[in-house]
């Protein structure tokens, strides 16, 4: 099994990486690809070092597999040549997800959609695989009508840059900034691009993503994305209605049974999710269940995940393991 990452150097190529080999994924031949200014440099991988090729070598090669984590514009420009060369193209940007001739696969959702002719695969956005996670059990059985979220995001979702801006605020060193405006003891209400409709790009990626992956639009999903100054794991405040009642009981029973989710929920021992918690781990953590009083059939949740693993790595990792797996590739 020949396999290729695209943006091998950047924070999410890293931890493809780590997860990778943590996984014992069945790599005969790795090919670490990054830009023209990183072709040459070396970077190890289970203790053996690989020298970072470009773009067209990698293509050359003939990978069975192409990870990519390198910005839309390269996934537009270089996934089409890896797939004429007979490559199945994993792919984390937002550049292929609501092409509507594309899957947008969670593994533990909709992997089963996959077949052979699938040489695109698109990988959600971050914030959509931790809610889509905890909201496709409930809705199988009470049916969403509607969902509000507020999202805690990460500096770590913007890349190295911000993580390094907070770095530097919190040290008081003047830097480069990634922000308009300081992120440390702050909370800058601006996650990606502003849009015409006034919703950034990641709001309405929260808005749609999830409707493709459930293949359901019956649901409607408003969002507002906010950068708080935590450099790892996404957090989000969740608000679905249901057409149909619930037992709370249920709820946690059912997010308990569903794999990939851990249910952290007990106000007694001030037991719930948080980041700092979710660090460096795969599962999405759901917790501060409670029935909204305000109006029927309505339940709040706090979902908490390591945005760069189940957000991004661990996920475009388990799509690869699927394709292997069931002879896809």
């Amino acid at each position: 099994m020949k396999v290729a990452v695209v943006g091998a150097t950047g924070m999410v190529g890293e931890v493809m990486l780590k997860v990778l080999s943590e996984r014992n994924f069945p790599v005969t031949e790795l090919l670490l690809v990054a830009s023209e200014r990183s072709v040459g440099k070396k970077l190890s991988y289970k203790d053996k070092e690989y020298t970072i090729i470009g773009l067209a070598d990698a293509v050359a090669a003939k990978p069975e597999i192409a990870i990519f984590s390198a910005g839309g514009d390269t996934s537009l420009e270089w996934a089409p040549k890896f797939t004429e060369a007979g490559t199945t193209v994993i792919d984390n940007s937002s550049a292929w997800r609501m092409d509507p001739t594309k899957k947008l696969v969670v593994p533990e959702i909709n992997a089963s959609e996959l077949t052979k002719e699938d040489k695109i695969i698109a990988n959600p956005n971050c914030s959509t695989i931790q809610l889509v996670m905890a909201l496709a059990p409930l809705h199988e059985k009470y049916k969403m009508k509607r969902v509000v979220i507020s999202t805690y995001q990460s500096v770590s979702g913007t890349g190295v840059k911000a993580v390094r801006q907070l770095e530097n605020e919190m040290a008081g060193v003047q830097g480069e900034m990634a922000y308009p405006y300081p992120i440390n003891r702050n909370a800058l209400p601006h996650c990606d691009v502003f849009l015409e409709n006034g919703y950034t790009k990641e709001e309405m990626k929260l808005a749609r993503e999830p409707q493709k992956i459930l293949d359901d639009r019956s649901f409607s999903i408003s969002a507002t994305a906010v950068r708080i100054p935590t450099a790892g794991g996404h957090s989000e405040s969740v608000n679905i209605e249901f057409n149909n009642d619930f037992d709370l009981n249920d709820v946690r029973g059912l997010l308990n049974e569903t794999s990939g989710v851990t249910v952290q929920d007990n106000p007694d021992t001030n037991t719930y999710p948080m980041p700092i918690y979710a660090h460096d781990k795969d599962e999405v953590f759901v917790g501060r269940i409670r029935r909204d009083e305000s109006q029927r059939n309505t339940l709040n949740m706090w979902i908490v995940a390591d945005n760069l693993r189940k957000g991004a790595a661990t996920n475009a990792v388990q799509i690869a393991e699927y394709l292997v797996e069931n002879h896809l590739v």
